[in-house]
């Protein structure tokens, strides 16, 4: 392939933990839409491979039924490789193998085993891009694996997720990107916090609760309720708050609540692959206070874009909060600009496909 752009036909297969649209897949749905819709814009050719309930209202997709897949981080590290009867992840592979003919480049956007294991037996290369850390031992073996034996296959989205993996190989560190003008900037806003993930133990949300609490700060929380018992505990555990659950919201109803907020607070105790949700508030011109843990920790600039504050620390974002007057709220939507357009986006990836092309 030459050094010029020569169109592709991409064939990108979602994760099986949830349709595209429901939330189930976290940052992955955002992140499988936005590098699409980068790709087409490029003149290249795609097609999208989802369990049945997907929705995606602007390309082309194929609906696979079947059984949604357990999430990785529900389970034990040492858990044994596992798949329900009539699994959407085995039809969806199924599909790509039988189709793989009308494609140059299958992508991989599933946390799971199978389509490792399934990389050799391909006629087409596939490019796998790893939407987690370290979570299962036998992910991580099969990573390596792949790794050594097709080189340059892997993506990771930050630095902090693939040291988590220990990759002797070499792999490509991609970021991620956004459509920044779907958010509007922002320059005067409420007096009010915001909070955007699935609701689950990892994302840490009670110690931004905590500061709802010591600040008197209001809360905004958005995203999907995934763990229900967890939730009824912050509840309980935060009767006098001062926060409101306004649910799982589209990009559009997200961005404007967030852009009247005076910063978000990202609390995750896991490492963060990325954090979509800080390039979506630093393109509305909010500020970001993140524990300095996982990809976040390579997206916000201490002290002109937010402020990265040590893991697990509630008296550090309560400070943190203190300084947000410090912060040049277009300084962060210049950066959401820059560093994180579409166009920066489709840069990364295109040069990662054809570079596994070339092979």
């Amino acid at each position: 392939m030459s050094a010029a752009r020569k169109s592709m036909k991409l064939l990108f297969v979602s994760t099986p933990v949830g349709p595209l649209g429901s939330g189930l897949g976290g940052g992955v749905e955002l992140t499988l839409h936005n590098i699409a819709q980068a790709m087409v814009r490029r003149g290249h050719q795609l097609q999208i491979v989802a369990p049945s309930g997907s929705i995606e209202d602007s390309l082309p997709l194929v609906q696979i039924p079947g059984n949604l897949q357990i999430t990785a981080q529900s389970q034990e590290r040492t858990a044994s490789v596992t798949m329900p009867e009539n699994s959407v992840l085995a039809n969806m592979w199924d599909y790509a193998r039988q189709v793989q003919g009308e494609f140059d480049l299958i992508v991989n956007f599933a946390y799971d085993w199978l389509p490792f294991y399934l990389t050799p037996f391909f006629q087409r290369p596939i490019a796998h891009l790893v939407s987690m850390g370290s979570l299962s031992d036998a992910l991580d073996q099969i990573i390596r694996q792949v790794a050594k034996q097709f080189p340059r296959t892997i993506g990771f989205h930050s630095l902090e997720q693939a040291a988590t993996l220990a990759l002797d190989q070499q792999f490509f560190c991609l970021s991620n990107g956004i459509d920044v003008s779907l958010y509007e900037f922002c320059a005067q806003p409420k007096q009010q916090l915001a909070w955007v993930g699935r609701i689950s133990p990892e994302k840490g949300l009670e110690d931004a609760v905590a500061v709802a609490e010591k600040t008197n700060i209001p809360l905004k929380i958005m995203g999907k309720l995934q763990d229900e018992s967890y939730w009824q505990q912050i509840c309980q555990d935060y009767p006098n708050a001062p926060f409101e659950y306004l649910g799982f919201l589209s990009t559009s109803q997200m961005q404007q609540v967030m852009r009247e907020c005076r910063a978000l607070l990202m609390t995750h105790r896991w490492v963060e692959a990325f954090g979509n949700v800080a390039i979506e508030a630093l393109a509305c011109g909010v500020p970001v206070i993140s524990y300095r843990r996982g990809g976040p920790a390579e997206i916000v600039k201490d002290g002109k874009t937010g402020f990265l504050v040590e893991p697990d620390n509630i008296a550090g974002l309560v400070h943190a909060i203190s300084h947000l007057d410090e912060i040049n709220r277009q300084t962060c939507r210049a950066s959401a600009e820059t560093e994180f357009s579409l166009e920066a986006l489709g840069d990364r990836f295109e040069r990662w496909f054809m570079q596994i092309l070339d092979c």
